[in-house]
């Protein structure tokens, strides 16, 4: 008996990988994250298998499932939202059923950051603007950020930055990142990336607020931070250059 943590992807449900379906289709006991893991998705379960949506369960609640899974030898499998790895609560999970001796793997899934930007038809990386991604969040009433990663501080590598579940800290975000950014500099506002109902909002650390809150978004919202975005400035990479030479392509000579 295995639980299979699956990300299903950030909405869309033909987002979920193939792997992570044929999991869902085969397994008799189904348990998922509803409040953001759409029910076409799970729809794949096999006839007369257990489906139940976890949103409302405690973490004591979900590993009793599982372990009533165990005890008919019967493979779980558990379907989070994005990919398991970002904000995913799968740790936990994973560390109470290494205490009961249950086994369990990974399926990865395409994160809400990958979608967002993918809507934006935008690459988060180019040459000499920004080299790094940043995942993080802000202090929310769930749990404070470890010292050190405040955006305060992680504002200063001016690197683009994916804010999650902060929708309602973005004045706090302005004041972060404004002495580093600059007030003009481009923000992305992606409201449920993927699902029928998507919203785009886009802006600068200066407006961006403004602009949420006349749209009235409170969460399920993710926030884009850096000058890579409407960039069109930059340099070509190297990677398709002529004049560069790596081992797949010699260089070109007149």
């Amino acid at each position: 008996m295995t639980v299979h943590f699956i990300g299903a992807g950030p909405g869309a449900p033909d987002l979920i990988t193939l792997r992570g379906q044929r999991l869902i289709e085969k397994c008799q006991v189904c348990l998922y994250a509803g409040s953001l893991v759409p029910e076409e998705i799970v729809a794949s379960a096999p006839e007369g298998a257990t489906v139940i949506d976890t949103a409302p369960m405690t973490l004591d609640e979900i590993i009793a499932e599982i372990q009533k899974a165990e005890a008919a030898g019967h493979d779980v499998s558990r379907v989070h939202s994005g990919d398991p790895s970002i904000y995913g609560a799968t740790a936990e999970q994973m560390r109470r059923l290494d205490a009961l001796g249950i086994d369990y793997d990974v399926v990865p899934g395409v994160s809400a950051y990958a979608a967002a930007a993918a809507i934006l038809k935008t690459e988060l990386t180019l040459p000499e603007v920004a080299q790094t991604v940043i995942l993080t969040r802000t202090t929310m009433k769930a749990s404070a950020m470890p010292p050190g990663e405040e955006l305060e501080e992680l504002g200063r590598s001016r690197a683009t930055l994916a804010i999650h579940l902060s929708i309602r800290n973005l004045s706090y975000v302005r004041r972060a990142l404004e002495p580093h950014y600059g007030p003009d500099c481009p923000v992305a506002v992606i409201y449920r990336a993927t699902w029928p109902d998507e919203l785009i909002i886009t802006g600068t650390l200066e407006d961006i607020a403004q602009k949420v809150r006349k749209a009235k978004l409170t969460r399920t919202a993710l926030i884009l931070v850096g000058k890579v975005l409407n960039h069109q400035t930059f340099r070509n990479s190297a990677l398709y250059d002529a004049d560069h030479e790596h081992v797949l392509r010699n260089r070109k000579t007149g």
